[in-house]
């Protein structure tokens, strides 16, 4: 689930990077995000 959020939040990022600048700063608060998500869910080594 997690991964899934994270992939989304990247394909908007790279999206809001290419399309518009003026969304540019949310979709770079959700990438972060996504990335802490991720990084709390490898450190605490859970599996699906």
């Amino acid at each position: 689930m997690i991964e899934t959020i994270a992939v989304l939040l990247l394909i908007l990022w790279i999206l809001g990077l290419v399309s518009s600048h003026t969304l540019g700063g949310f979709i770079h608060i959700l990438l972060v995000i996504a990335v802490v998500m991720f990084l709390v869910r490898i450190i605490q080594g859970r599996r699906p």
